[in-house]
């Protein structure tokens, strides 16, 4: 008989849950969960009445970088301890931001969606004219793993000059990395070409990007936030792309998960949107997978684990 149960009812890669299934039982409900010893989850929310009727509840397990969705005081409070797997979508989703990049640049889903409907007369049309990223300024605001990860990318890849904006890293860990380090974010913003969003999701970095700052932006300059919804203010969003105050937008994150029709921004033509699909590749997956499984089961055996959130 395994020695532990755990609550999962997300997908997750099926090497981890072979895993998983060899030290533990797993339930995809919450009728007994008093019995439940630990938690994994993608986007299901953890919240403070959660873990109070969970008295045998040692770890919550965050398959992904943002753990806004569990209540991290309430685990603290219990003695929960909460990890998360802030290395292994790396790669994916750096790809996913200079994919943005591109597509918002060269215009190519709207190119598609115009030959679709019947709108297009001519080939190479004036009104689908593009910027090259070639020699671009690229402001990342927020330079974290993914961050840097996207600037190397852009600077091997398309001649990018990097510019960042974030207070936890020093100006000399910047020169080490060829990045120019930005102390004020409308500064950023000014100076940018691409600004790409890498923060987290809390008090401090909600609206981050507002009304007011997205005033800063040049008019052929595109937002790409593949954070969380909230960091952006959708509205402002909304408003800047259809007065054409910046050039055009992409999100793969939205306050509403996931984006459909009722999302204004998705029925303008110079925004791109995705359903979060930043780690939604086989590799990032099964790297995920496997890590927060692992971190898990470190921590049910009393072990210590690796990426530890508290």
């Amino acid at each position: 008989m395994a020695k532990y149960k755990v609550f999962l009812n997300e997908y997750i890669d099926e090497e981890a849950i072979e895993l998983l299934e060899k030290h533990a039982d797993i339930t995809n409900n919450l009728e007994k969960i008093s019995e439940i010893d630990a938690i994994i989850l993608r986007t299901f929310p953890v919240s403070r009445k959660l873990i109070e009727n969970a008295p045998k509840l040692k770890v919550i397990g965050k398959h992904g970088v943002g753990y806004d969705s569990i209540d991290i005081e309430a685990a603290k409070e219990h003695g929960v301890k909460v990890v998360y797997t802030p290395e292994a979508n790396i790669q994916s989703v750096s790809e996913l931001i200079i994919a943005l990049m591109t597509n918002a640049a060269r215009r190519i889903s709207l190119s598609f969606e115009k030959g679709k409907n019947n709108q297009l007369t001519s080939i190479g049309p004036k009104n689908l004219i593009g910027y090259q990223l070639n020699k671009k300024i690229l402001g990342l605001v927020g330079a974290g793993k993914i961050g840097l990860n996207t600037a190397r990318i852009a600077k091997n890849g398309f001649n990018m000059k990097i510019i960042a904006f974030d207070p936890l890293i020093s100006r000399e860990q910047c020169e080490e990395l060829g990045i120019e380090k930005i102390d004020n974010l409308n500064d950023l913003l000014k100076l940018s070409d691409f600004v790409s969003i890498s923060v987290p999701l809390n008090k401090g970095t909600k609206h981050l990007i507002n009304k007011d700052n997205l005033s800063y932006m040049k008019s052929n300059a595109i937002l790409i936030n593949t954070s969380r919804g909230g960091v952006v203010d959708e509205t402002a969003l909304y408003d800047a792309l259809k007065e054409n105050k910046i050039f055009a937008a992409a999100s793969d994150v939205f306050v509403n998960e996931p984006p459909t029709g009722a999302n204004p921004l998705l029925h303008l033509e110079n925004f791109i949107g995705t359903p979060h699909i930043g780690a939604n590749t086989k590799e990032a997956a099964k790297l995920v997978g496997l890590t927060i499984v692992q971190e898990v089961l470190l921590v049910l055996e009393n072990k210590e684990p690796k990426y530890r959130v508290i």
